[in-house]
C-alpha cells in the first residue's frame, strides 16, 4: 500500500486493539439497543411532500453518486446550509470513527461505527431509534432494501438486520474483513472480501449463491449494471456475470485499486493509485481513456450531467469530461480527498481530511458552500430530500438543512 495510506492503517489497527478489548466485556454481535436519546439538534429537518431515498453507497446499484430528485438544494441556496443536528457512536467516554457512509430510506438513516456497531437515526430529529453490535470495526456502507439492512464487518461476517427494529436476521461469513459495502440487486447481496473472493448471497437467508476466488483482498464496493458486477481486484478493474459468478473480463490499471467502480451509459469509471481516473467499455474492459488526477484515487468516482467527479489524494476534487476524459475544473481543499462525491440539482458534495464538507458547483467548480466537522472525513455524503449526511473521524453524524422558515 502507498505511503499515504499509513495513517489510516495506523488507525484502524488502534482501533481493531481497542474493540477486540471492548467484545471481550460488551455486547455480542446478536445483540440489540433501542435508544430514547435525541442527538444534538439546532433545528428540525422538515421534511418535504414526496420522500427520496439514498438506499445504499453512491445512491444506486451502479454507483453513480448521482440523486436525480433532489430538487430542494441547488446552487442558489446551498450557502445557506446549517447544522440541522448531529448524532454520536461510541459511547460518553470514548468516540469511534464514522468512515461508513450513511442509506437513507423511509425516513431513517442507517450508518456503521468504528465502535462494531450499526445505527439507524431519525432523520429529520437525529434521534437514534436503535443500534445493532457486530464483533468488529464497521467501515463498510449499509444498503438497504425490502425492510432490510445489509452491512459487512472487520469480523468477517456480513450482517441483515432488520431495517425497523434492528434485530440480527442472518449473518454470512467471509474468510477476512469485510470493508466492501454491499451492493443489493434482485434479491442477491454482492459484496467482496479480503479473503480474496467475490461473493452473492441470498437477500433473503444468506446462502451463498456463488463466491469467486480473484487473487487479492478486495477493499472496493461492486456496483452492478444489466447483469455484471463490477469491482476493482488489486491493479485491476475486472467484470463477472452476476448469475454464475463467471469472470468475464479483467484490465489492468497501474497501481492498486482501493476506489469503487461507477456504471453511466455503457462505460465504468474507476480510480487507481498510479494517480489516474479510468473509463472503461462495460462490454469488453477495453480502455476508452485515461485522465491524470494529480494523485492517488481512493475515491469512488460520481457521474452525472456528461461530466466524471472524483476526489483526489492531492487535496483537489476534479471534473473530468466523462465522453473524453478532458479536465473541465479542479477544486481544492485542505488536505486529500478520501470521501466520494454525492451530486444532487447542480451541486457536487464531498468531504475532506481537513474535517470539512464542502459543496462546489458542478458546472464550474466554484465553491459554495463549507462546515467543519470535528475530524478528518473519510465518510461520503448522502443527499436526500433537502439533507447532506455524513459521517466524520469525531464519531459523529452530521446532516445539514437550510434553515427552517420563519
Amino acid at each position: 500500500m502507498q505511503s499515504l495510506r499509513l495513517p489510516r492503517l495506523l488507525l484502524l489497527s488502534t482501533l481493531l486493539l481497542i474493540t477486540l478489548l471492548a467484545t471481550t466485556s460488551g455486547a455480542s454481535a446478536s445483540s440489540v439497543t433501542t435508544h430514547s436519546d435525541t442527538g444534538t439538534s439546532s433545528s428540525t429537518v422538515t421534511s418535504p411532500q414526496a420522500q427520496v431515498n439514498w438506499v445504499q453507497l453512491r445512491y444506486d446499484p451502479q454507483h453513480t453518486g448521482l440523486n436525480p430528485f433532489e430538487k430542494i438544494l441547488s446552487p442558489a441556496n446551498v450557502g445557506r446550509l446549517q447544522v440541522a443536528w448531529t448524532a454520536a457512536t461510541g459511547t460518553t467516554v470514548n468516540s469511534f470513527p464514522v468512515t461508513s457512509s450513511p442509506a437513507v430510506v423511509n425516513g431513517v438513516v442507517y450508518v456503521g461505527s468504528d465502535d462494531n456497531r450499526l445505527y439507524a437515526f431519525n432523520a429529520q430529529t437525529g434521534a437514534t431509534l436503535w443500534s445493532a453490535a457486530t464483533n468488529s470495526l464497521v467501515d463498510s456502507s449499509p444498503a438497504v432494501a425490502n425492510g432490510i439492512v445489509y452491512v459487512g464487518s472487520f469480523d468477517g461476517n456480513v450482517y441483515a438486520f432488520n431495517a425497523r427494529t434492528g434485530t440480527q436476521l442472518w449473518t454470512a461469513t467471509t474468510g477476512a474483513f469485510v470493508s466492501s459495502s454491499p451492493t443489493v440487486v434482485n434479491g442477491v447481496v454482492f459484496v467482496g472480501s479480503e479473503d480474496e473472493n467475490l461473493y452473492a448471497f441470498n437477500a433473503q437467508t444468506g446462502a451463498t449463491l456463488w463466491s469467486t476466488a480473484t487473487g487479492n483482498g478486495i477493499t472496493s464496493s461492486p456496483a452492478v449494471d444489466n447483469g455484471v458486477v463490477f469491482v476493482g481486484v488489486g491493479d485491476n478493474l475486472a467484470a463477472f456475470n452476476a448469475q454464475t459468478g463467471v469472470q468475464l473480463w479483467s484490465t489492468a490499471t497501474r497501481g492498486t485499486i482501493y476506489s469503487s467502480p461507477a456504471v453511466a451509459s455503457g462505460v465504468v469509471y474507476i480510480g487507481s493509485d498510479d494517480k489516474y481516473l479510468y473509463a472503461f467499455n462495460a462490454q469488453t474492459g477495453a480502455k476508452l481513456w485515461s485522465a491524470p488526477a494529480g494523485s492517488y484515487v481512493h475515491s469512488a468516482p460520481a457521474v452525472a450531467g456528461g461530466k466524471v467527479f472524483v476526489g483526489s489524494y492531492d487535496n483537489h476534487v476534479y471534473a473530468f469530461n466523462a465522453h473524453t476524459g478532458t479536465q473541465i475544473w479542479s477544486a481544492p481543499t485542505g488536505a486529500y480527498v478520501y470521501s466520494s462525491p454525492a451530486v444532487a440539482n447542480g451541486v457536487v458534495y464531498v468531504g475532506s481530511t481537513d474535517d470539512n464538507v464542502y459543496a462546489f458547483n458542478a458546472q464550474t467548480g466554484a465553491k459554495l458552500w463549507s462546515a467543519k466537522t470535528g475530524s478528518f472525513i473519510y465518510s461520503s455524503p448522502a443527499v436526500a430530500n433537502g439533507v447532506v449526511y455524513i459521517g466524520s473521524n469525531d464519531g459523529k453524524l452530521y446532516a445539514y438543512a437550510l434553515p427552517p422558515k420563519a
